[in-house]
């Protein structure tokens, strides 16, 4: 088959500058140029970095670019801004729909998917022949959404990440046949094989007890929350916090005022706990290595949790939340605690699994059989079963 990609449009395939949704998409276009499998394009903002990278050389997947930055694409987006009015989505992701859609016009395609932005659809329904399909990593389909019925009604195939994402979904239909759970893959070979840095070159001690969060440092993740929590554990000198994230992803310079009041909060506490800031998705393992808990506390439904599985797959014992579709990956694996009053649970959760380290070895062994579920092959291979279905 023919199959167009569109992406989130606010960061590059391949994953130069890290993302979630961009890593998944580097995994099944690398599935798809190992068993060569369909002829890809995907429509990618621009970045210097993708320049020279190696996936650019494959015969199966294309890689198209629109330059979004830079002097002359600012003006013209602004341009389009002013001639185009409010829409659906901020002007610059509309302005990237728009200069892809140049290409897409001219084209033909069997199957056209779209990253998490299913409202591309009100566009595109209307200028292709080729199949819509959404793949949906957040709540991005529901009774809430604007035109959620026109845009549901565009779809040939609906993926989502967990079945929490499906059923919302399901609130538009509920005898919905559309939707498929396809469940996230992380690489569990990088994750299960890590080389630990040393922990002196980030202050800490060998007999330190290290706690890590990874991922975006935001108030949706919790990661306040769980500064409060390691207030409470004051008896416990050696219990460490290494903080693994940014506010947005590789984009170190964009620090916000949620993030400068996180360190704030963390500020009598700065002996014990470490802000890496942005580390590249490759050397995540590497870091988790030299941790003895994975804290992943969500405040808000997280649609799947990738963090979870990686935790998992380094053999961390992991406390989390039960929100969203987390329960889904590692019910009976992990401390799952509630989310009312999550700062008495979270330093309930941590001083337990650190009194028992019997707890946490088991843990660690069931965490590990677990993510052998989440393997990126297998998502990808249910990706493409999914898509050959319709």
């Amino acid at each position: 088959m023919k199959i167009a990609i569109l992406t989130s449009g606010i960061l590059p395939v391949p994953a130069v500058q890290g993302g979630a949704v961009e890593n998944l998409v580097d995994f099944y276009l690398d599935y798809n140029n190992r068993h060569r499998l369909h002829n890809i394009t995907v429509y990618s903002i621009w970045h210097p970095d993708v320049k020279k990278h190696p996936v650019l050389k494959s015969d199966v997947n294309n890689y198209k670019y629109i330059k979004v930055n830079g002097w002359w694409a600012k003006l013209k987006k602004k341009i389009y801004q002013q001639t185009h009015g409010a829409e659906y989505y901020h002007y610059n992701i509309e302005y990237y729909l728009h200069e892809a859609i140049k290409d897409i016009s001219q084209k033909y395609y069997d199957i056209i998917l779209m990253e998490n932005r299913p409202a591309y659809a009100l566009k595109l329904k209307d200028i292709t022949d080729a199949k819509l399909v959404y793949h949906l990593h957040n709540e991005k389909l529901d009774t809430k959404v604007p035109h959620y019925q026109e845009i549901y009604d565009a779809a040939w195939r609906i993926l989502t990440v967990s079945n929490y994402i499906k059923s919302r979904v399901h609130t538009i239909n509920s005898k919905d046949t559309k939707t498929i759970t396809i469940y996230n893959g992380i690489d569990l070979k990088a994750f299960s094989q890590g080389t630990p840095i040393n922990k002196d070159s980030i202050g800490l001690s060998n007999d330190d007890f290290l706690l890590v969060f990874s991922g975006r440092v935001n108030r949706e993740k919790g990661i306040m929350e769980l500064i409060e929590a390691m207030n409470q554990l004051t008896n416990y000198p050696k219990i460490k916090l290494l903080v693994i994230g940014s506010s947005f992803y590789a984009n170190a310079d964009n620090e916000n005022d949620f993030a400068r009041l996180l360190k704030q909060k963390a500020e009598p506490l700065k002996e014990r706990i470490i802000f890496t800031g942005y580390i590249p998705y490759s050397e995540l393992p590497d870091y988790l290595w030299i941790s003895d808990i994975a804290i992943v506390p969500s405040l808000w439904e997280e649609p799947f949790g990738n963090t979870v599985v990686e935790a998992m797959a380094a053999g961390l014992p992991l406390i989390t939340t039960r929100s969203g579709g987390i329960p889904e990956i590692c019910e009976g694996v992990a401390t799952i605690v509630e989310r009312e009053n999550i700062v008495d649970n979270l330093a309930a959760a941590i001083q337990d699994l650190y009194d028992h380290p019997e707890k946490r070895k088991q843990m660690a062994a069931a965490g590990i059989e677990r993510s052998k579920l989440f393997d990126k092959d297998t998502y990808a291979k249910n990706f493409f079963g999914a898509l050959e279905s319709i």
